[in-house]
């Protein structure tokens, strides 16, 4: 039986989650954040994740979207120029969605893969499951299997 992720911060429009068993942390998207609110849970999901990497390694990162509506084009840009080059420094090597059911969550992600897959500074693995189990088992499977380093 799995262990059951372990809540980390919670705020009316997203958490954030540890899911020992992958082991990975999840931001869990509940509904929209403004710009200030999805930049500090990103920011401070971010500092957990750099806490949790000093005892638990490998760890990775997964987004829980399925919630999420249009994330903006100022947003995507602080995630390509910024939030995305501090994870990358802090050892984030692949992110795991679960992906968004309205067509706009479905566009700001395609968005930020788009962005993260073309960036030269950095490279982050990025892939998209229906399912936050298929998203997790993808997760381990990139953390502890052969090509994992």
């Amino acid at each position: 039986m799995p262990v059951p992720d372990r809540i980390l911060i919670t705020e009316t429009y997203g958490s954030m989650l540890l899911a020992p068993e992958v082991p990975c942390l999840i931001v869990q998207w509940h509904s929209f954040a403004n710009r200030q609110q999805f930049q500090s849970l990103m920011d401070r999901g971010l500092a957990l994740y750099i806490e949790e990497s000093h005892r638990t390694r490998p760890l990775g990162w997964l987004a829980d979207t399925r919630l999420v509506s249009a994330v903006t084009p100022d947003d995507q840009h602080w995630l390509r120029t910024d939030w995305n080059p501090r994870a990358h420094a802090a050892g984030i090597r692949h992110v795991s969605f679960v992906s968004p059911e309205s067509v706009f969550g479905q566009m700001s992600v395609q968005g930020y893969t788009a962005n993260t897959a073309n960036a030269d500074a950095y490279t982050i693995e990025v892939v998209h499951y229906r399912t936050l189990p298929e998203a997790k088992h993808w997760l381990q499977q990139a953390l502890h299997g052969p090509a994992a380093g």
